[in-house]
């Protein structure tokens, strides 16, 4: 074992034995601890974003589940209840969240070959779809308001403006993550930790935008079909 002297003629032993171990370049003791050396302890796994979209998605299930069961419910418990007539506008708000569900996994596909290109214009397409039907899920609710069609006149309709909003709302969040996620695409990732980063979000925003297509198309079906 080497050991060596200090000022006061101390004999101090390094390294096995307990004696003060140098240090690396990163601060740690022992070779290569933290990011970017031999350790990958530290390195960013893209699990983590899937389990949060995941734990997200659970909880919103058991949002619609709990509003679902209250509308069967309540459609077999009233003499009150009186479906609406759809409106067509929501048939090209279907069609449009079924195509944008389509474009995203492109963009998804395109990241994972490196086209970086392709990438961004997918993902482009795919909020134009999302903000189009928004836009469309709107028209629906004035044409039912100039039918006089409102959400206190019975539980249909209460439930049918609910159903909407809630869902509304959910997609805008996919929007917003849509758009940070094509605010990145500007942005270089010269390093292993930040492409699994941008690989691990997108992956999980596509998993959340497939599943509230899923949702809407449940919804949808629920309304035109259970009355």
């Amino acid at each position: 074992m080497a050991a060596t002297a200090t000022g006061t003629n101390q004999v101090v032993p390094v390294g096995v034995g307990g004696g003060p171990r140098p240090k690396n370049g990163n601060g740690f003791h022992g070779n290569g601890g933290g990011r970017g050396g031999d350790d990958l302890s530290f390195r960013f796994s893209p699990a983590r974003y899937r389990i949060g979209v995941w734990m997200a998605i659970g909880s919103i299930l058991m949002l619609f589940v709990a509003l679902t069961s209250a509308y069967i419910v309540r459609s077999a418990s009233a003499n009150d209840w009186h479906p609406i007539v759809m409106p067509k506008v929501l048939w090209l708000s279907t069609t449009l969240i079924i195509i944008s569900s389509i474009t995203i996994e492109r963009a998804r596909r395109s990241l994972k070959r490196n086209n970086q290109a392709a990438y961004g214009r997918w993902l482009v397409s795919t909020v134009a779809l999302g903000i189009g039907f928004v836009a469309s899920q709107l028209v629906a609710w004035r044409q039912l308001v100039r039918q006089g069609v409102y959400m206190a006149a019975n539980p249909y309709n209460s439930f049918f403006y609910l159903f909407t909003a809630a869902h509304g709302v959910h997609l805008l969040g996919g929007l917003c993550a849509l758009t940070y996620l094509l605010v990145r695409t500007r942005k270089a990732r010269n390093t292993i930790d930040g492409e699994l980063r941008r690989v691990g979000a997108a992956d999980a925003v596509t998993l959340y935008w497939h599943f509230m297509d899923v949702l809407w198309i449940g919804l949808f079906s629920l309304l035109l079909f259970w009355k």
